[in-house]
């Protein structure tokens, strides 16, 4: 009998691979032959499922890597969208335009009978189809998630050609549609691996800690025939053979691993046929009631979401990029990693292992784009996916299930609820119950150990640890859950979104995280720019011939896309150290907020001197008296020896005390007017120096990815209190400015006096169609040498909205390069609400260089609180309240005209701005809006400012 019934394509197959698969097992380093297959692939594209054309020429191409990434876009372009498919939401059917790659790659080999050999695929997107020597051997689904075929019966004395063809989407794909971008090939590593007759399949050593007696215990379960095996740990003295395949062996006292004492034994278990060699670390991870522990003591998270990428590369594994990041985190006092949304390369996670950061992994999941169809067909309540499901959490947990850094398991991201989600967490906790399951998007509880939340506003914190509901921006279903969920460990899983300048308020939020007893912590949202390098620019999502995307959303990291740290990096630092520094009338107060580890690996410096603390154990604190010196002077906490991850003197903490000084007193008296000083000012009333001239106001700045985007709620329509955080719908920071065209400030000369001793000039600024205005005066004299402009900014009634900043703005002739000394606040950009990371101090550097190269041009180079500015030609002192000044080649308009920074024309002038306020930056990207402290409403304001020219 025959069926018209067509065979399911494996393009829209749910099935999560066919073939001789291996069951999942770890990532081991073993003495068995690995041939590795990284190298000159033969390759051809074509642009539906049917593949290329058998008659097209072969081109080569580097595995791994993704084909959109190879040079001239000749393999087509990458895409980014955060939430939507790029292809309509009809499951499991993707578009007839798919492009399919076919790999082809011919390798000597000669198989030694009684063995067995695996094909391992790391990381392929979304679906590979694979033949060896023309026979098929399976497919392989689960894009970053690895992946091993027996191929035994297939390879063959010689040469052997191994055919993989990849299609960019596939029904997996709705799985996948996690917030980067768009990036197919093969981009991790392809292997052989041989495995011996009698060898170890599979190794898992669970390494516990006593609390009470501090004894390390192995739990060791093994998958072999071929007993017995021999475990040995020679750094205490343990070797035992084992000739079951579970055993617990003690092994005396150990000392306890820890993100901060990041302490590995090795282990090596072996038999007759083959030797493992693994590194563990001695941890016990548990829940008691709402606090979340390791060895005893509650856990602090102060971490980041890290997503793979490179700006050249896409998602292939680069380790010294990748280790430079790592070192990068732990300089910036970062302690905790959530891997998003999939598991890392392996060798990712054994440098968490060796360095020291708590790990939640996370399983390679998320269907976000479902969200936009009101979850309806959502795989992850649908039993038809539910073995697709299970198979990659399997394969995520296994693969790192030997890894000390993990505290926790996270089904996915973003991918609604549903029973194949609890599925997943019930094989986990009976696989693994000695780590938690975490999945932000069980906002219930139903089937997850921790309370997670993502960019929930302090005040809804604030509500989830009272147990109470309706205050809340979120309602649950379940009645009485809030009770229940107060009653488990918390923690924000994403927050403080890192787009642009930014992110703002983080000291808010560390005081919550300190404060309230289920909090953890959280992991700030993200960690690196997703920019791609295009010749001179690092383009993001509407930089490629793409028919949508979500632009820059793609760069929203602590860390710019060629890894240099962003001033918000710095802020974070100063805000998360471990070591904080409290200073009261030189009485300093320094506290050890470390999990593990005493402080005697520490220096204390004033201003460069040391000086003595006592060694304080976790949890404790001292005060000591700072030694005689500057009335403020910079304390630091610096290493004392070098580390894996910095060098000695690598400065942790820095704090200053600077209650006691004053504001400079602005010099009274006015003497007569110097021919050449009169001749400074212009008709107008303004300078008009060769070297300095202006200044005008300016209450505009080019917008800030904060200022521009309004996903979450506005705080100027809907109070925090009243709203609980959540604020309420409203026209972003930008549009408001815009819509009071704060960049289309009119002047009009009201009235220019001039005296033998002062030249005194009232201007009136005010937009197109519109009766606000503000009156500036000037006015100028001479004391002691020195040119003196006292200005005073005053607005009507009849702002109704607010300002970007209030500033005066100078303009300067741009020649070349302008060294810059200052005394003031730095080194780095400062704003009101993230300024953590700067102390007073004197200064110097290039111009150029006090601008930060964000991924879209924008506000920038601000540092509050300026004494004194030394530029080649000018010298600038402030008296009375104290402004912040900002230097840049371009002003506010063409800065917030251009996409990038290499758009920027040339430029014939410096910019020069001093502000005596400016709007906080907040995380309104994609978060909480800026906090009403740091709002600036039309206000007054002053400048008392002496020029030597």
């Amino acid at each position: 009998m025959s069926s018209n019934t067509p065979a399911i394509h494996p393009v829209t197959s749910l099935a999560p691979g066919t073939g001789h698969r291996v069951p999942p097992r770890s990532y081991l380093r073993t003495d068995a032959d690995v041939l590795s297959l990284n190298g000159q692939w033969k390759f051809k594209l074509g642009p539906t499922a049917a593949g290329p054309d058998a008659d097209a020429p072969w081109e080569t191409i580097e595995v791994p890597s993704h084909w959109v990434l190879a040079a001239d876009d000749r393999y087509g372009q990458p895409w980014y969208t955060n939430i939507e498919y790029p292809f309509p939401v009809d499951p499991p059917f993707v578009p007839d335009d798919n492009p399919t790659a076919d790999y082809q790659r011919s390798f000597p080999f000669s198989p030694r009978p009684g063995h067995r050999y695996y094909l391992r695929t790391q990381g392929i997107e979304s679906l590979a189809i694979i033949r060896l020597n023309d026979a098929e051997v399976g497919t392989v689904a689960g894009s970053r998630l690895a992946q091993e075929l027996d191929i035994t019966e297939h390879l063959r004395e010689g040469d052997n050609i191994l055919d993989i063809r990849v299609h960019q989407w596939s029904a997996h794909t709705y799985l996948e549609d996690q917030d980067q971008w768009w990036l197919p090939g093969i981009f991790r590593d392809v292997e052989i691996l041989t495995r011996p007759d009698g060898g170890i399949e599979d190794v898992w050593v669970r390494a516990d800690f006593d609390l009470v007696t501090g004894h390390g215990i192995l739990d060791v379960e093994l998958r072999t025939e071929n007993f017995p095996v021999t475990l040995s740990v020679p750094e205490l003295g343990v070797t035992e053979e084992i000739d079951a395949p579970t055993a617990r062996i003690e092994v005396g006292k150990v000392q306890p691993w820890s993100a901060d004492v990041p302490r590995l034994y090795d282990v090596t278990l072996a038999n007759s046929a083959e030797t493992i060699t693994l590194r563990t670390g001695f941890r016990r991870v548990e829940i008691r009631g709402a606090q979340w522990l390791v060895n005893g003591k509650k856990l602090r998270l102060r971490g980041v979401n890290r997503h793979e990428f490179h700006p050249e590369k896409g998602r292939v594994f680069d380790a010294a990029d990748a280790r430079a990041g790592l070192c990068l985190m732990k300089r910036a006092n970062i302690n905790a990693i959530r891997f998003s949304h999939y598991p890392p390369h392996p060798e990712l996670v054994a440098m968490c292992d060796e360095l020291g950061f708590w790990v939640i992994d996370e399983c390679d999941l998320e269907t976000h784009g479902f969200w936009l169809c009101d979850w309806r067909d959502n795989p992850s309540d649908d039993p038809r996916w539910r073995d697709a499901y299970l198979d990659r959490v399997e394969r995520f947990v296994e693969r790192d299930k030997n890894h000390p850094c993990i505290i926790a398991w996270s089904l996915g991201n973003e991918s609604g609820t549903g029973a194949n989600l609890a599925a997943m967490s019930a094989w986990i906790h009976a696989r693994d119950p000695h780590r938690p399951v975490h999945y932000e998007g069980d906002h219930e509880g139903s089937y997850t150990d921790i309370v997670s939340r993502m960019y929930l506003p302090i005040e809804g914190m604030e509500d989830l640890s009272q147990g109470v509901g309706p205050r809340s921006p979120e309602h649950l279903e379940s009645a009485g859950r809030y009770a229940a969920l107060a009653q488990r460990p918390m923690i924000q899983c994403e927050y403080a979104h890192a787009m642009g300048n930014g992110p703002g308020a983080l000291r808010e939020y560390e005081a919550a995280f300190s404060t309230l007893p289920q909090w953890h912590g959280g992991f700030v949202w993200e960690w690196r720019d997703h920019g791609l390098a295009r010749g001179d620019f690092y383009a993001y999502g509407s930089d490629f011939d793409q028919d949508f995307s979500d632009g820059s959303f793609v760069c929203d990291g602590l860390v710019l896309s060629d890894g240099t740290p962003s001033p918000g990096l710095h802020d974070l630092a100063a805000i998360i150290t471990p070591i904080p520094l409290e200073i009261h009338q030189r009485q300093l107060t320094v506290t050890n907020l470390r999990h593990d580890g005493d402080t005697s690996d520490l220096v204390f410096n004033a201003d460069g001197l040391p000086f003595d603390v006592p060694v304080l154990l976790p949890g404790e604190s001292a005060v000591v008296e700072l030694p005689g010196g500057r009335w403020s002077p910079v304390v630091t906490v610096e290493l004392k020896e070098d580390t894996a991850w910095a060098p000695a003197g690598h400065v942790l903490t820095t704090a200053q005390e600077l209650a006691e000084e004053q504001p400079s007193p602005v010099p009274r008296g006015a003497e007569p007017l110097s021919t050449a000083t009169a001749a400074r000012i212009d008709a107008d009333g303004l300078l008009a120096s060769a070297t300095l001239a202006g200044p005008r106001l300016t209450l505009y700045r080019a917008p800030t990815e904060n200022d521009r985007l309004s996903g979450f709620g506005t705080y100027l329509e809907g109070s925090v209190e009243a709203t609980r955080g959540a604020g309420v719908p409203g026209p972003s920071n930008a549009e408001r400015w815009h819509a009071q065209r704060l960049h289309l400030l009119r002047r009009r000369v009201l009235s220019v006096t001039r005296t033998d001793t002062e030249i005194l000039a009232v201007h009136r600024y005010a937009p197109p169609s519109s009766d606000a205005w503000v009156d500036v005066t000037l006015r100028w004299r001479e004391v002691d040498g020195q040119l003196l402009l006292d200005a005073a900014a005053v607005p009507n009634s009849r702002w109704k909205d607010i300002w970007a900043r209030l500033g005066l703005e100078f303009t300067l002739p741009n020649t070349g390069p302008l060294p810059v000394r200052w005394y003031g606040t730095g080194p780095g950009e400062n704003y009101p609400d993230a300024c953590a990371a700067a102390f007073v101090d004197e200064f110097a550097g290039e111009a150029s260089g006090l601008i930060t190269d964000y991924a879209v041009p924008q506000e920038s180079g601000h540092r509050a609180d300026l004494r004194r500015l030394t530029l080649p030609d000018v010298e600038l002192t402030t008296y009375g309240p104290r402004p912040g000044f900002s230097l840049r080649a371009h002003d506010e308009r063409t800065v917030a005209a251009a996409r990038h920074s290499s758009e920027l024309p040339e430029s014939d002038t410096w910019h020069l701005v001093l502000d005596v306020a400016q709007h906080g930056i907040g995380t309104r990207s994609c978060g909480p809006d800026v906090l009403p402290a740091y709002h600036l409403r039309p206000r007054s304001g002053e400048w008392h400012l002496g020029l030597r020219l």
